[in-house]
């Protein structure tokens, strides 16, 4: 009982610890110097507090969704390089879930492009696993949460 009660109490002392050390990045000039330096940046979306286009129009009910990434894979593209005005940032993650919107599985591909105003473009879809039809498209449109403004996309680094 006494192992069981020491290893919780170093468990929530370590998780605490971790939690302590995550930083919140409030602009794409912080996160280029965090990613620069190796480290790991974490996206939380919070896809309400975005603009959803679908089908070329504006949406006005945003599903109330969070969802989350790792920019593990990324890639920087200073202005004119590919012929763009701004800088951006673009990184995309696809994983296998189980189909919210009915049975078997499908591909959740999400991509995002974070844009050196602090504007960001996500991306999301549902691939079907076997077909690869895609089955819902959707891109949001909103900015870098800077702990003034009400945005829905946070950059947390560890």
């Amino acid at each position: 009982m006494k192992k069981i009660i020491a290893t919780s109490l170093i468990l929530l002392t370590a998780a605490f610890a971790w939690a302590g050390n995550t930083t919140h990045l409030k602009s794409f000039e912080e996160l280029m110097e965090y990613l620069k330096t190796g480290n790991e940046v974490r996206v939380v979306l919070h896809y309400a507090k975005c603009e959803l286009i679908s089908d070329n129009e504006i949406v006005d009910d945003v599903p109330n969704a969070i969802g989350g990434m790792n920019l593990d894979v990324w890639e920087y593209f200073a202005p004119m390089v590919v012929y763009n005005e701004k800088a951006f940032l673009v990184s995309s993650t696809a994983k296998l879930i189980q189909y919210p919107k009915g049975e078997g599985y499908v591909y959740n591909y999400v991509k995002i492009k974070l844009y050196d105003d602090n504007t960001v473009k996500i991306t999301a879809e549902y691939v079907d696993a076997n077909t690869y039809e895609v089955l819902m498209s959707e891109n949001f449109y909103g900015d870098i949460a800077n702990g003034k403004n009400d945005a829905g996309v946070y950059l947390y680094a560890n």
